[in-house]
């Protein structure tokens, strides 16, 4: 794999923790100042931090199989 295609493969896994840890920042948020109100919206916070969980550990484990870790 040349350096190019490891750099994009690093991009991706930073990216996607990124966006992991903003969802999960909506949650902490909810959960600090809305939980009594906005308690409804929980579930689907939830569901999306999780795949983003998820796309991130796929994207990370692409990268250490290309030995990029």
């Amino acid at each position: 794999m040349s350096e190019d295609e490891l750099k994009a493969l690093k991009k991706d896994v930073s990216q996607k923790k990124r966006i992991a840890t903003e969802w999960a920042s909506q949650i902490h948020d909810l959960v600090e100042d809305r939980l009594l109100t906005d308690y409804d919206t929980l579930p689907e916070l939830a569901r999306q931090t999780h795949q983003a969980c998820r796309d991130w550990a796929s994207a990370k484990a692409r990268l250490e199989e290309a030995g990029g870790a």
